[in-house]
């Protein structure tokens, strides 16, 4: 596992990935505190209660912050590498 992170070529190429996942997670993240918005508003169960929709809203925005600190990383260590390659 820690090959995996110090390989900043590899970490580069998989942030895409996570920054997409990252995306849907903020995404879901977003559309579920509108319908907990929208059913508190409403007044109406839209199939969960309001306060389950904003706590999977939390959860979703939860789940997207280590997708986005693994793009971090990946540009991180890509900019060590580079460096180390400039001094040598």
């Amino acid at each position: 596992m820690e090959k995996c992170w110090w390989d900043g070529k590899r970490a580069l190429r998989m942030a895409g990935v996570w920054v997409l996942w990252g995306g849907v997670c903020w995404i879901l993240g977003a559309v579920f505190a509108v319908l907990g918005v929208i059913g508190e508003a409403m007044n109406v169960t839209l199939g969960l209660g309001p306060v389950s929709w904003l706590m999977l809203a939390i959860a979703a925005f939860v789940a997207s912050i280590p997708c986005y600190l693994g793009r971090a990383v990946g540009v991180y260590l890509h900019a060590v590498e580079a460096k180390r390659k400039e001094r040598k």
